[in-house]
């Protein structure tokens, strides 16, 4: 299938193109970006010129719209095996295509847990046979989470893991992170750091404060995240390995990962998700379930901490860490109620908001959406995993896969939960009215319109 993009306002900082173009897409794969305005002198981005006529089996009039590349969720919760009430892959890549996301890497905490390289190929079995996207999946550091004895991460990666964690849980013994590190190091895996000393965390429901004793629930001090931030930043330096830290949601956690990277330490990178950016704990007032995660939203400083985060690039990348729930579950009362947002569907809508305020341009947002996500799993330069999906990721290259989003950044709309094609409608953001959501998206040259 041929496919014409016409007319869009095209950026893709991977080619320094921001600008009003074409794009045809064939087989899959980008074929040729037609811009209209030269970016240099002496040529445009490569494939730069006219449209040739040719036959095209369908045309898509962006006038209008942005189109980028598609977006990479780097924190991603399928749930399946094992938890299939709360999302399947199947319906969990129908909400990431619906939200603009053309690649996901979901993370191990299944039932088993993804922790040996006979549920990695479960995993990317059911991917090829039901995954509207591209699956990446990232297996367990310790066997069963249990944080006791690595796993098979040899084996794991050669199945087809692109990273590692324990998310859900940290690897409290430092030891055993010591060795993970070392590992990543060798094989050039990345270790996804769940930043939470579970001794201060222990039965802490939100983020401590003058609130949470209003409303009195246990707290989680911001120190349980920076404390264990710290300790792997120091065994990163130790090892040489690469470290990711996934929901960075403090701002002393911000100003760890800032002094980390001016010091040199270069294979150290951070995630934060919309929720961290966009409300502060007071969400949780009237004992609210959908605002309960973990890390817990934090205050009003913390928010500004990780808006100048990503400003100033400390933070890579933005992630959802898509946690879908039943609804009994998330009704239940708040000390009991599971950590989680359904985050898929409105990450354009509140990533977006990021321009508004000035906190980062169009392009700096493709970059922690897309292009960073790709460069920090190694996407975006190989082919050769054993993964039967992948290909080259997070740009509009010529020859990449055909993943890309247009998104609508004009017409407002109201975020309707009973509407997600996720099983988790658990979101605080029900309701909220936004102005940017995706029209189409394009994974792996499959077309997905929406109204």
């Amino acid at each position: 299938m041929k496919i014409l993009i016409k007319n869009g306002h095209i950026i893709d900082p991977t080619q320094k193109i921001d600008e009003i173009g074409d794009i045809i897409i064939e087989n899959g794969k980008i074929k040729e970006i037609h811009a209209q305005k030269a970016r240099s002198k002496r040529q445009g981005p490569k494939g730069s010129r006219e449209p040739v006529a040719e036959r095209i089996d369908e045309t898509i009039d962006a006038t209008g719209m942005v189109v980028m590349p598609g977006l990479i969720d780097m924190h991603v919760h399928l749930r399946e095996p094992g938890f299939e009430y709360k999302e399947t892959i199947k319906t969990g890549t129908e909400a990431a295509v619906r939200g603009g996301v053309t690649s996901v890497c979901c993370m191990p905490n299944t039932n088993p847990v993804n922790d040996n390289p006979g549920i990695t190929e479960f995993i990317l079995r059911k991917a090829i046979l039901e995954g509207a996207c591209t699956i990446f999946p990232i297996g367990a550091i310790t066997k069963g989470q249990k944080g006791e004895e690595l796993a098979e991460l040899g084996m794991m990666y050669d199945a087809g893991c692109v990273a590692f964690s324990d998310d859900g849980r940290p690897v409290m013994d430092s030891l055993l992170m010591r060795r993970a590190l070392e590992y990543s190091r060798i094989r050039k895996a990345l270790i996804i750091s769940h930043a939470e000393d579970m001794s201060l965390a222990a039965g802490g429901v939100m983020n401590e404060g003058l609130l949470s004793i209003t409303l009195g629930l246990k707290g989680i001090p911001a120190q349980a995240e920076e404390i264990m931030i710290s300790r792997d930043i120091a065994l990163a330096e130790l090892t040489g390995g690469r470290l990711h830290i996934a929901h960075v949601s403090a701002a002393g956690s911000v100003e760890l990962l800032r002094q980390a990277k001016k010091r040199g330490v270069a294979d150290v990178t951070a995630e934060t998700c919309p929720h961290y950016f966009s409300i502060t704990e007071e969400a949780v007032i009237g004992y609210n379930g959908n605002a309960k995660v973990n890390p817990p939203l934090r205050a009003r400083k913390d928010i500004e901490a990780v808006k100048e985060g990503l400003h100033d690039g400390t933070i890579d990348a933005i992630a959802t860490d898509h946690a879908p729930h039943h609804k009994d579950e998330k009704s239940s009362e708040f000390d009991n109620a599971p950590s989680g947002i359904s985050g898929l569907e409105t990450l354009v809508g509140l990533s977006m908001k990021l321009l508004d305020e000035k906190v980062l341009t169009l392009g700096q947002l493709v970059e922690k959406m897309s292009v960073n996500p790709a460069r920090i799993l190694g996407r975006h330069v190989t082919t050769s995993h054993s993964s039967p999906l992948t290909g080259i990721k997070g740009t509009l290259k010529p020859g990449s896969d055909a993943d890309l989003v247009i998104i609508d950044t004009k017409t407002e709309y109201t975020v309707n939960a009973a509407g997600f094609r996720s099983k988790g409608r658990n979101t605080p953001f029900d309701g909220w009215v936004m102005k940017a959501r995706p029209a189409v998206t394009i994974a792996r040259g499959r077309l997905y319109r929406w109204e």
